[in-house]
């Protein structure tokens, strides 16, 4: 499995939103700006996520982006999945004739079936609640505080 560039964008402008939006509506551009992302590009991702229901929209000069539910209800698996599709690290590999399926079978169950399950647990255990959380503490641990 290898998360492209439209699920790992679309995840930082998911939690980006969550870290900046407080509820109000954030112009892509600003999203786009503060994340180093082609603003056309976003406009690509953010038109799946709306349809998805993940994010609202809203036109005119307040208009912009804000999350369509609390972050702590939003998670990584939901996001990767609505702009990837499933999370599996295999997908069928089909059978060619004669192969013993007894060995594709045990590898599938033993092997496969268990990392994607792995994966998707993690997946759907980390909201953009806890990413907000992190990128706060992260700021805090490195920002410098002097009082004279």
């Amino acid at each position: 499995m290898n998360i492209s560039t439209k699920g790992r964008y679309g995840l930082r402008a998911m939690v980006d939103i969550a870290v900046h939006s407080l509820g109000d509506y954030i112009p892509l551009k600003i999203i786009a700006e503060r994340q180093a992302i082609s603003e056309n590009y976003l406009e690509q991702v953010f038109s799946v996520l709306r349809k998805a229901n993940l994010v609202k929209s809203a036109r005119g000069s307040q208009g912009g982006y804000t999350l369509s539910k609390e972050a702590s209800k939003i998670t990584v698996g939901e996001v990767l999945r609505t702009l990837e599709g499933d999370l599996d690290i295999t997908g069928d590999d089909g059978g060619a004739l004669g192969v013993d399926k007894t060995i594709k079978v045990c590898i599938n169950t033993l092997v496969w079936q268990e990392v994607n399950e792995q994966i998707n647990k993690v997946m759907d255990s980390v909201t953009l609640q806890d990413l907000v959380a992190k990128y706060k503490s992260l700021n805090t641990e490195y920002t410098l505080d002097f009082i004279i």
